[in-house]
């Protein structure tokens, strides 16, 4: 009787192995679906024409990735440094400054700076022109801002996060930025634009097999012992 239970709790533990591993096999086929048509969706955005503002339609996330044109005038007074951005293995920041037009406020990502040669030098930022401007740039939702620690740099020096600029100073931006990629004024193109992504469907789809792989060495290893038993 004790050998029949015995032999019943090895095949309990087998069969959850098996529904684990079916279930992360799962999980990451699913990301590697979700990772490829999120490729897909950026590939065919990005290289679509440039459209204006003023002609998108419905649902803003569904232009995510698209380039759009804007004119309007950027405010140099209310910039952010996003900090631990990286470029040819140097330290930098990306700059973000306030652009208006139509009387809103958008944040627009001006790419990489290169960092001060210490702490208490500050970074060389790109150089703007606050008079009226149109600019083309790739639209991004809010929530694909890159994340982590970053602080705000005002001319007066200050730091902040950028929750507590737009509170202090009573900015109320959109809910998207502008990955900047060209203006009508030369000189503030991008010495380093913000580059896409890396359209690599990653390794999920390997990973996914190899979990159902363990499912079957789980499945032969249990055949084994109940046939040595």
């Amino acid at each position: 009787m004790e050998k029949e239970q015995y032999a019943f709790l090895k095949t309990l533990v087998a069969i959850s192995l098996v529904l684990l591993c079916l279930w992360a096999a799962q999980w990451q086929y699913q990301r590697g679906v979700d990772r490829h048509a999120r490729n897909v969706l950026i590939a065919e955005q990005s290289q679509l024409p440039p459209i204006e503002f003023k002609n998108l339609l419905g649902n803003i996330a569904d232009y995510e990735w698209r380039k759009i044109s804007l004119r309007g005038s950027f405010d140099d007074k209310n910039q952010i440094l996003l900090r631990n951005r990286y470029h040819d293995g140097m330290y930098g920041f990306e700059q973000l400054t306030l652009f208006v037009f139509d009387e809103r406020k958008i944040w627009v990502d001006r790419g990489w700076v290169k960092a001060g040669s210490d702490a208490t030098v500050p970074p060389q930022l790109q150089p703007t022109n606050q008079g009226l401007i149109s600019i083309d740039g790739r639209l991004r939702l809010d929530s694909s801002l890159p994340r982590g620690k970053f602080f705000a740099v005002a001319n007066d020096s200050e730091r902040n996060l950028v929750s507590q600029l737009d509170a202090r100073r009573g900015i109320q931006t959109e809910k998207f930025y502008i990955d900047l990629i060209s203006a009508s004024d030369d000189s503030m193109n991008p010495d380093v634009p913000v580059e896409l992504p890396e359209l690599s469907d990653g390794p999920h789809m390997a990973y996914a097999l190899q979990w159902l792989f363990f499912a079957g060495l789980v499945i032969y290893g249990r055949r084994l012992i109940r046939k040595s038993a």
